[in-house]
């Protein structure tokens, strides 16, 4: 069997807002081989769940209900431990907004937890646990190299035309720009697929996105500042006409912090259906409560929507990608977007769908239609090393050293 290298332990840390996934990587000869894969579910909320699988296949499965990301961290220190694992070298997090200057790989030092810190505001289901699991991390593997990966990073390739918001330009140079998010999944995806050529990867899930993608560099994408712009997602709305907010600022009286929590917990699935964020849950119900056959339908029809416009973007499209939970597990979501993507001749094999298997397109559609199971742990892994012997490398040539 093989056994991890010591020198090479990378520590991933994928913080969500509510769980926390995590793997001990050794990356050898391009290959990102795995010791250990986990996650912590549920995190801050009942019910939770800790689960670790071991290369050895060792299983450790129990529930387990922790009340934030710092003890979630004590879990995954406690399956990591020497002398059944290396310590790592390196720990890799995600980052979901690093701004418009924190785009590439990069040790976090404190200048960097400071412009983190300051953009918050733009993404705080995402960053407060994240930033608060770093520094946890620091404290927990003081010997260990800290390492960001921003999920902004695939985008940073889009042309200036989809980058820029039609607002004064001092904006721009204050790093207002459509970012883009889940860039760390369509890299991921552009590896499994690197024949994909003009590509829309409609990565669904509580979070949601689509992307077009070219020669394997961003084009264009549906989030843009925030995670809560693009098309319609759990508990954030997607797009929104903006003089709406001011209205509610306005004529409403509501307060921005209000405005916040409703744009990023309340609405969404959740706040067309009254019910819940779960699309699994509103499918079965969908047939006797006319509010959930209606968040269904407009979840659909955003996602559709957005897929036709990349067509526009790319000139066409040769792959298009279903990932995230949604887009992986779901045979009538993925069967009702293409059906109103017929026009442009996509077709699917109802069989291939129904068993969700790597390509799931009639051999007449106009573009292959496949589904991808995206590893962004794997990503991280990769990076970090990198990283880690740039530093490592630029140590050496230091004088004095």
């Amino acid at each position: 069997m093989w056994s991890l290298n010591a020198d090479r332990a990378v520590l991933v840390l994928n913080s969500g807002s509510s769980s926390l996934k995590f793997g001990l990587f050794d990356v050898v000869e391009g290959r990102t081989l795995v010791a250990v894969r986990g996650e912590v579910e549920n995190v801050g909320r009942e019910g939770g769940r800790f689960w670790v699988h071991f290369s050895d296949g060792r299983p450790v499965d129990r529930e387990i209900d922790t009340a934030d990301h710092r003890e979630a961290l004590r879990l995954v220190r406690s399956a990591i431990e020497p002398p059944d694992v290396a310590a790592p070298r390196v720990v890799v997090h995600r980052i979901v907004h690093g701004g418009a200057d924190h785009r590439t790989p990069e040790v976090i030092g404190e200048g960097i937890l400071t412009d983190l810190d300051r953009l918050v505001p733009a993404a705080p289901l995402h960053l407060i646990p994240a930033l608060e699991l770093v520094r946890a991390a620091r404290g927990a593997f003081p010997e260990a190299l800290a390492v960001a990966c921003y999920d902004t990073g695939f985008h940073a390739t889009m042309p200036e035309a989809a980058q820029r918001y039609p607002l004064p330009a001092s904006l721009w140079d204050e790093g207002v720009r459509r970012l883009g998010f889940h860039g760390l999944a369509c890299e991921d995806v552009v590896g499994q697929v690197p024949d994909g050529g003009r590509m829309i990867i409609a990565h669904l899930g509580s979070g949601a996105s689509v992307t077009a993608v070219d020669g394997g560099r961003g084009r264009d994408t549906t989030m843009a500042f925030t995670p809560t712009g693009g098309v319609v997602m759990g508990t954030r709305p997607g797009d929104l006409d903006p003089g709406l907010i001011t209205y509610l600022v306005g004529a409403v009286g509501m307060k921005p912090e209000a405005i916040d929590e409703m744009l990023n917990h309340r609405s969404g699935l959740l706040g067309i259906s009254g019910v819940t964020s779960d699309l699994k849950v509103l499918l079965e119900s969908r047939a006797v409560d006319d509010r959930a056959e209606l968040a269904v339908r407009m979840f659909v029809v955003s996602v559709a929507k957005q897929i036709a416009a990349m067509m526009s973007v790319l000139g066409g499209c040769d792959t298009l990608v279903f990932s995230g939970g949604i887009g992986e597990r779901s045979p009538q979501v993925r069967a009702a977007i293409i059906e109103r993507l017929a026009f442009a001749g996509l077709e699917l094999d109802p069989g291939a769908n129904s068993a969700g298997t790597a390509t799931i397109s009639t051999v007449g559609s106009t573009a292959t239609v496949r589904v991808v199971e995206v590893d962004e742990e794997r990503v991280m892994a990769r990076h970090g090393l990198e990283v880690w012997q740039a530093s490592e490398g630029m140590a050496r040539n230091e004088p004095n050293r």
